[in-house]
């Protein structure tokens, strides 16, 4: 192993990943970069434990890498504040992908539920507006993957699906059971008929998340190491933590945004420069209110929510 570059050499056996879409990347990569990618999601209901905190930056990178991978938008309902402007800015490697999220935020169990009940509708407003630019446009889609398209959903993310649901004071616990039992029912409905993945996390891992895991078609596990995150997943396992000066660690946002410029630029994106962390972003995205109307997303969560402020 001497004879080939730093970043050439390997501290680990490659993983196996049953994902083809990696699979064909990786064979085009430098093996160390190959190392580097994310586990691809699945359609279905995919659960992420992250042992330790709230796991944002491992959340926000699986769905721009999913981005990178796929034509049409995401949509995000969020809780606990996961659709931050600071990470998202900071990890991504093109401002491209921001404008493609779609947030909506509940702050009770009510409205959490109304804005994943709701989904649907935000969809169809996403879809008419899509092809009613791309037909004045007549800009063509640069599809990643031959069973995406640039208007309809590619990921559904509901992180910290648990929250509202556990700390909403109105409800009894079985009410809270049940509403939390209807969220996940809707949402394995979308992962079916739109043939996409659905990416939940869950706050605390206990017997009121049991039903989550069993809903969840897949799981991922992040484990924090003295390396660095640790990603497990049925077929996938990082082993290698690779830096350009060829030692095998990570650090936060750093590694996270070097995974997905490496991944940007193995789909054809050249990756933006980092803005600097001392700047304040304009926004993460775009989402659609109470009224119908698109709107950029900000740093204020209460101006990001498709639902009515009331919830129902």
């Amino acid at each position: 192993m001497g004879d080939h570059p730093p970043s050439n050499r390997m501290a680990a056996d490659k993983p196996t990943r049953g994902a083809d879409r990696n699979l064909g990347l990786t064979d085009q990569a430098d093996p160390a970069t190959g190392e580097m990618l994310l586990p691809s999601l699945d359609d279905g209901i995919t659960l992420l434990d992250v042992d330790d905190g709230r796991g944002v930056p491992i959340l926000q990178s699986l769905v721009l890498d999913h981005l990178l991978l796929h034509d049409g938008p995401a949509f995000w309902v969020d809780a606990n504040g996961h659709a931050t402007t600071t990470t998202l800015a900071q990890i991504t490697p093109s401002q491209q992908l921001l404008d493609r999220i779609h947030v909506a935020r509940g702050f009770s169990a009510y409205q959490h539920y109304s804005a994943v009940d709701d989904l649907p509708t935000a969809v169809n407003h996403a879809i008419q507006k899509s092809t009613a630019v791309t037909s004045t446009s007549g800009r063509q889609s640069s599809a990643h993957s031959e069973d995406s398209s640039p208007h309809t959903p590619s990921l559904v993310v509901a992180p910290a699906l648990d929250v509202q649901y556990r700390s909403d004071d109105t409800l009894s616990e079985q009410h809270a059971e049940i509403l939390q039992a209807r969220t996940l029912a809707r949402l394995a409905t979308y992962a079916d008929s739109y043939d996409v993945p659905v990416l939940v996390t869950r706050s605390t891992i206990d017997e009121f998340t049991a039903p989550v895991a069993t809903a969840a078609n897949h799981h991922l596990e992040c484990e924090q190491t003295r390396m660095g995150p640790r990603l497990v997943g049925d077929e996938f396992e990082t082993l290698v933590y690779p830096v350009d000066d060829g030692a095998y660690y990570q650090t936060t946002f750093a590694y996270w945004r070097q995974l997905l410029a490496t991944r940007a630029t193995q789909v054809g994106l050249e990756p933006a420069t980092p803005s600097s962390s001392t700047s304040t972003p304009a926004g993460v995205g775009t989402g659609v209110t109470a009224d119908g109307e698109t709107t950029s997303l900000t740093a204020s969560p209460f101006l990001d929510a498709w639902t009515a402020p009331g919830g129902r």
